[in-house]
């Protein structure tokens, strides 16, 4: 075995009622205006998404909202959301539901910041040097 440092700057939250402190965790990671991405199933149905929205906004955190995204998501949902996150200048993206948004939210964050196209990341091109923090 080769010796080896592994840190990982992940703060993971689980159990009833976690998405009630969402707001909370927003700003202790510096967030106060930012981009949530979900799709359309059940994050609404259950009311999942609202309860977000409620500790966002008890935590005094705006959002703009990038709702839609469908199983394996496409590349149309990352630009839509890299224009609107731009557009209304978020310091952070929050996702609320699966894999999907999960993974649309992190390309999203790292492009907003990104001046070329986020496919670079993909293709080799260029790596993440920075992105906006992902809830």
């Amino acid at each position: 075995m080769n010796d080896f440092s592994y840190i990982t700057p992940t703060r993971y939250i689980f159990g009833r009622g976690a998405e009630e402190k969402v707001g909370k965790q927003a700003v202790v990671n510096g967030m106060s205006n930012v981009l949530l991405v979900y799709g359309k199933g059940s994050v609404v149905r259950s009311g999942l998404l609202d309860r977000v929205k409620a500790a966002l906004a008890d935590a005094g955190v705006s959002y703009v909202e990038l709702g839609g995204v469908q199983p394996n998501p496409t590349d149309e949902k990352v630009y839509e959301g890299i224009d609107l996150g731009r557009k209304e200048h978020v310091d952070g993206v929050i996702a609320v539901g699966g894999g999907s948004a999960i993974d649309t939210a992190k390309a999203i964050a790292g492009g907003i910041l990104y001046d070329g196209d986020f496919w670079d990341f993909y293709a080799g091109k260029a790596i993440v040097e920075e992105a906006l923090p992902i809830g």
